[in-house]
């Protein structure tokens, strides 16, 4: 019973946003207050009823329900609760129903705080928002129905996939949502912007919060992602430009450019034009995204293996709104004249070097991941572009977008001068030097990478203390760091999590070390300064899982650090196996083990790496979200405070 309310919540929240999409549209145009305060309240039922599908969809894998055949195919009766609730969201049609849960919540969110807003561009910015989640309700339910009975359903069902039975991957596919649908509602304050045909310093100061915020969960739900590659599948990397991993990078990168445009718009009245592009473009890239994980046109280990009719779908739903946004933006884009001027050498320029290195660097990533399939389809031809390629053509830009950093954040606005901010950021660079300089004395027969690294990190972390200790006046009142707005200190702390994220990546890059070996139980082996002792290799039995299970005593200079216990697992329902490697987490460094397969001589394969500052990576990515959080709760955020609220000049439908 409570699964068919469920699919009825659905039908009706679907109904409820082409309301919430005709209506305020209309009202808007009409001037009529009536029908554009249909939007509100359209937004919260909107969002009250899919909640409530989605929690039926929960309450059914919760139960194990196997007569849906959603659960069926993605739960069992022996997995753990943990992912019985992950389950909800391990699979495409779940997964799709909490896109437009999050949608709705963002749709329902601009109604609830959007009390600042004018009142034609609230009730366009709800309108487009519905629009958005109209197209994917009729996704889902034509192509993708959660709510699937099956005639006759069996005792049990057949597991969810056996890489998604973790906690990094229960909690990182609704922080990604939360980003990549998030992008959506400043979509909609772009379209809504150009249909009313004005873009001014309050649209940059609404739409800053819901970028900063998509910009949060992105950071989060990525760094997520990386540290699961990273512990789980086993082959100790952090990132291997995978399609899906680019899916949802591109759009950070987009996030970020428009984060530091709308500040433009907001401060000077200046790159209205570019800044609407950017929303459009950011959440373009999010629905391509959404295409690339569900169309099966590119092979990930992450994707949803879905058929392409549903791919074509999802391509109509992108071509109609990313097209029909570039079309209305071409028309109106004239419209929206800069007031600001601004000097070569400001604040300003720096933002848009900015944007240019975050959006081709973007674009690079986007023809890498895109190219295979267009030289198959165009050219009969087999591509692979792997890492190789992306290291190569995106690494320079960021490189340059680390050294303009610390130069951009301190520059005055209008016209600036770079003589006092390099007298400033001076000792920063000497460190910066020193620090490399160091590195390189110590390294032997290594690339540059490592030292470069450090010195940028050491660059943009120095900068943003500098930043800080400027704000401190002749004086030195450090009494004025109290009073800065958070938002000052969260653009600061960013870019040190940033620096931070470059050490981590040059580190474990640059300096890592690797045995692969078959040892024997109780053979002591050496790698770096670290002795290793495999002591056993047990069968564990685990919940719905039997596992292969590793005892390895870590020792340096002869005494215990550790007891590493890395695991073979086998899911004998899913019939897949997974490894589980054991990490020795430090400051510095990781020490990381996997067990292999047991050879002829009754040995077991070892593998085991060194791996510097990997902890660095996410640690880089938790500060910057930090910084993003500090922004946020800027009261001017919050408020839109010094918006002014224009007239209303509406009149009441007849």
């Amino acid at each position: 019973m409570i699964t068919e309310l469920g699919h009825f919540a659905l039908i009706l929240a679907f109904l409820v946003a082409l309301v919430q999409t005709v209506v305020p549209l209309v009202g808007a145009h009409k001037r009529w207050s009536g029908w554009m305060a249909v939007g509100e309240p359209a937004a919260t039922a909107q969002f009250l009823l899919v909640a409530f599908s989605f929690g039926a969809l929960v309450h059914a894998f919760v139960t194990s329900d196997f007569s849906l055949n959603l659960v069926m195919q993605n739960s069992h009766s022996a997995k753990p609760m943990l992912y019985k609730i992950s389950g909800t969201w391990g699979n495409h049609e779940g997964s799709m129903l909490l896109w437009v849960l999050i949608l709705a919540l963002f749709g329902a969110m601009a109604g609830w705080f959007g009390g600042n807003l004018p009142e034609t561009l609230k009730a366009r910015v709800l309108a487009v928002q519905a629009s958005i989640g109209v197209a994917f309700y009729a996704f889902i339910l034509w192509t993708s129905n959660p709510f699937a009975r099956l005639a006759v359903p069996p005792f049990d069902g057949q597991d969810l996939n056996p890489l998604l039975q973790d906690p990094g991957l229960a909690f990182h596919p609704p922080f990604l949502y939360l980003g990549y649908v998030g992008l959506s509602i400043c979509f909609s304050f772009a379209v809504a912007a150009l249909i009313e045909g004005r873009v001014d310093a309050a649209w940059g100061r609404w739409v800053r919060p819901w970028t900063l915020a998509a910009w949060i969960f992105l950071t989060i739900g990525i760094g997520m992602g990386s540290w699961w590659a990273y512990y789980e599948l086993g082959w100790g990397g952090f990132w291997f430009w995978d399609p899906v991993e680019n899916a949802s990078f591109m759009p950070w990168l987009f996030a970020a450019a428009l984060l530091h445009s709308a500040i433009v718009v907001e401060k000077r009245e200046a790159l209205k034009a570019w800044t609407i592009l950017l929303a459009i473009l950011a959440f373009g890239f999010s629905l391509i995204g959404t295409f690339i994980v569900r169309s099966g046109v590119l092979t990930s280990v992450h994707a949803f293996a879905n058929d392409p009719e549903r791919g074509v779908f999802i391509l109509m739903i992108l071509i109609a709104f990313t097209g029909g946004a570039l079309t209305l933006f071409a028309a109106r884009a004239s419209a929206m004249q800069a007031k600001g001027v601004f000097g070569m050498v400001s604040r300003e320029s720096a933002l848009v070097a900015n944007n240019i290195l975050l959006a081709v660097s973007s674009l690079v990533v986007f023809v890498g991941t895109i190219w295979p399939l267009i030289a198959e389809m165009a050219f009969d031809r087999k591509l692979s572009v792997g890492p190789p390629f992306f290291n190569a053509a995106f690494t320079p830009f960021m490189l340059i977008l680390g050294l303009i950093l610390p130069f951009g954040a301190m520059i005055s606005w209008k016209r600036g001068k770079l003589g006092r901010i390099g007298r400033s950021l001076l000792p920063v660079l000497l460190l910066a030097f020193a620090i490399a300089g160091l590195a390189w004395a110590m390294q032997t027969g290594r690339s540059l990478l490592g030292p470069v690294g450090l010195f940028l990190g050491a660059w943009l972390v120095g900068g943003s203390v500098v930043d800080l200790w400027s704000r401190t006046g002749q004086s030195r009142d450090l009494k004025r760091l109290a009073r800065l707005p958070r938002a000052d200190w969260g653009k600061s702390v960013a870019h040190a999590g940033l620096g931070i994220l470059f050490v981590g990546v040059a580190g474990l890059t640059a300096w890592e070390s690797e045995d692969i070996r078959t040892a024997q139980i109780g053979e002591t082996f050496d790698v770096g300064a670290f002795t290793l002792t495999l002591n056993a290799v047990d069968r564990v039995q685990g919940p719905n899982y039997v596992s292969t299970m590793a005892n390895v005593t870590l020792a340096k200079d002869g005494r215990e650090v550790a007891v590493l216990t890395p695991e073979k697992r086998n899911y004998p329902v899913a019939r897949m196996p997974t490894t589980e490697a054991a990490i020795d987490y430090r400051f510095l460094r990781d020490v990381y083990v996997v067990i292999g397969d047991r050879q002829d001589d009754g040995g077991w394969v070892v593998r085991t790496y060194i791996k510097p500052l990997a902890n660095w990576i996410w640690a880089g990515c938790l500060i910057m979200s930090l910084g993003g959080a500090l922004s946020l709760s800027d009261r001017r955020f919050r408020v839109a405070a010094g918006a002014k609220k224009t007239s209303r000049s509406a009149v009441p439908a007849e």
